[in-house]
């Protein structure tokens, strides 16, 4: 689950370290990552207070088989950036002059030199999206056929999240399932987390097959939405089946293909299950799962550049912009790695 780390101004910058670190800690990370951690909530926290306006810092834990790792997010709706690359140098501050708003501009450098994996999207009048990933001893994980990002945040005043996601890669086919618990609180928490369990133990042959397990695993659940996927990279294909309102599609080459789910409730009603089948040729995949916790009304039309950046950027600026705010929200993005 994702952490929604409030900044609305200089004077939460502290406790948005504190927390930040006190994260770090609970997934195992050394004292000098933890360090690494405090230093960059920091300088991303004080970005949202001093330019865009204010904002929130998502910060999530990045399981592997081997190691954890630590992502921090920071999204605002301010001024943005009207030169990125400028901004990125050291002495030249976030609004692209050196020194005339009071900082040393500094921050963002700091921020690239201690971040094991970095990447910044900004739109003048839009706001800014910036992405620091640390891992272990500066170690990243071996690189595989798709980079993942995603955000999981639950219902406002709720301390569990009802949404959720799982991903496994083999080779070069990535297998996913999105689920959206229905209502919010424990119960649908735990109807996400047996239907997490049913895929990650039951994924076999197909999508299809996938959800007609979950389907029988959750009938002792509150029950939910479900869409599950096996993308074939080589192929460059994808089939998918949903069940409910999981909104998916795949973009590459310029083409958008918006996924078909079928009406129903995993767990509880299902009339009829279906796979469909998409073609994912051209350069530039990305491929996109999102609960009912997000709007369906956007086009990547509306974000110039974006489907270019990391997919943890790409799901944070869907999240920033289209979350409806009184729901569960989660947001899956998966990219062919260059």
């Amino acid at each position: 689950m994702t952490a929604v780390l409030a900044v609305a101004d200089r004077s939460y910058v502290s406790g948005a370290r504190r927390e930040t670190e006190a994260i770090a800690r609970r997934i195992g990370l050394r004292a000098d990552d933890v360090g690494r951690a405090g230093l960059v909530a920091t300088e991303l926290a004080t970005n949202l207070a001093r330019h865009g306006g204010g904002g929130s810092l998502l910060v999530q834990p990045l399981p592997t088989p081997t190691v954890s790792g630590l992502e921090l997010i920071a999204i605002d709706r301010g001024p943005g950036m009207t030169d990125v690359a400028q901004s990125l140098r050291d002495g030249v501050s976030t609004y692209g002059s050196s020194g005339t708003d009071g900082s040393s501009g500094t921050g963002l450098g700091a921020i690239r030199r201690q971040a094991d994996e970095f990447d910044i999207y900004s739109m003048p009048n839009q706001g800014t999206a910036l992405l620091a990933r640390l891992w272990p001893s500066r170690k990243l994980p071996p690189a595989e056929c798709a980079r993942i990002g995603a955000i999981t945040v639950p219902k406002p005043e709720e301390q569990v999240c009802g949404d959720s996601f799982a991903v496994m890669i083999s080779g070069m086919t990535v297998a996913a399932m999105m689920v959206d618990g229905l209502g919010h609180g424990v119960a649908a928490h735990d109807a996400a987390e047996e239907a997490r369990r049913l895929f990650r133990q039951g994924f076999q042959s197909s999508p299809i097959a996938a959800m007609r397990a979950i389907h029988a695993g959750l009938r002792a659940t509150r029950g939910g939405a479900v869409a599950t996927l096996a993308l074939d990279l080589a192929a460059s294909r994808l089939v998918f089946c949903g069940l409910g309102n999981i909104a998916g599609l795949a973009a590459a080459d310029g083409k958008v293909r918006r996924f078909v789910s079928m009406n129903g409730i995993a767990g509880h009603t299902a009339e009829r299950l279906q796979e469909f089948i998409y073609p994912c040729d051209g350069p530039g995949l990305v491929v996109v799962l999102h609960s009912d916790g997000l709007s369906a009304n956007w086009s990547f039309d509306r974000y110039a550049g974006l489907m270019g950046r990391h997919p943890s950027l790409i799901a944070a600026v869907l999240y920033r912009d289209l979350s409806r705010g009184r729901d569960d929200s989660a947001v899956l993005v998966i990219k062919r790695a260059a």
